[in-house]
């Protein structure tokens, strides 16, 4: 029997777990095993859960994370794919529960399903999360096409610079996504460096771009997370193709993104 058979709002959870996945999959943003998905799972446990038996041996995160002591996360598998998961989550995914050092994990349920190589990236995020108050628990890691393609570009390596385009190009975008997108510049996926420099960026940004690999984002629930990513990658198409119509597109100019920021009465923290 699975954890989520006998708890209707965690099964809540992971089915979008699910949906989200899915959309991923059909736009192209995990080919094979690409992306990953972390939610904070804790509101939803039960005392059973902090006796349950481990399936494997404490694993290490790498870093000690004091916020995160007895917690619980939904994180997708190592190696698992997104269209997979979008069929069966609890197949390709597991409940981990963060140790007492808090410096290790680990899987509860529903089977052996080592997380995601990235996960000191979402735990480093999620200790963040929850020391700074914020509301959000899902993160998520995937690869948008123009998003990825625009990071390829000297002009666009640059977080005033990419947030201004895409910004500039549909005023839903500065409307949905007002604090813009973050920048790290390469590190080695699943490294350290990587989850250290990410972790800057989300104090800032609720998505983040990773130069030549794909997006990091944050939401109160992962369909929120995907939504922010979904309205960044949709300016980024619009670019592109206004690009290839002939020219270098105009955009939305200060006056009119000025206006969008004091019609939605958003927040002016990046430069228009």
């Amino acid at each position: 029997m699975s954890i989520i058979d006998t708890n209707s709002d965690l099964a809540n959870v992971i089915s979008e777990v699910a949906e989200v996945a899915g959309y991923i999959w059909q736009k192209g943003w995990g080919e094979r095993n690409g992306g990953n998905i972390t939610v904070r799972v804790t509101e939803f446990a039960t005392p059973q859960w902090a006796t349950m038996p481990a399936l494997c041996e404490p694993v290490s995160i790498g870093v000690t994370l004091p916020m995160l002591k007895g917690h619980y996360f939904y994180a997708k598998g190592t190696q698992k794919r997104m269209r997979d998961l979008a069929r069966d989550p609890m197949a390709n995914g597991s409940i981990i529960r963060i140790t007492e050092d808090c410096a290790h994990y680990e899987i509860i349920a529903d089977s052996l399903i080592m997380p995601t190589s990235e996960l000191p990236s979402h735990l480093m995020v999620q200790n963040y999360l929850l020391e700074s108050g914020s509301r959000y628990k899902a993160t998520l890691h995937t690869h948008p096409i123009e998003l990825v393609a625009m990071s390829h570009l000297t002009r666009f390596k640059d977080s005033d610079q990419m947030t201004r385009t895409l910004w500039s190009m549909i005023p839903e975008t500065l409307a949905f996504a007002p604090l813009g997108i973050g920048w790290v510049p390469y590190e080695v996926p699943g490294s350290l460096q990587l989850a250290q420099a990410t972790l800057a960026q989300i104090q800032r940004f609720d998505v983040t771009m990773w130069e030549k690999h794909g997006v990091f984002a944050v939401g109160q629930d992962i369909m929120d997370a995907f939504d922010q990513v979904d309205v960044l990658n949709k300016a980024a198409v619009i670019y592109k193709d206004a690009r290839m119509m002939g020219g270098e597109p105009e955009g939305l100019t200060d006056a009119a993104m000025q206006d969008v920021q004091r019609i939605f009465n958003l927040p002016k923290t990046r430069p228009c």
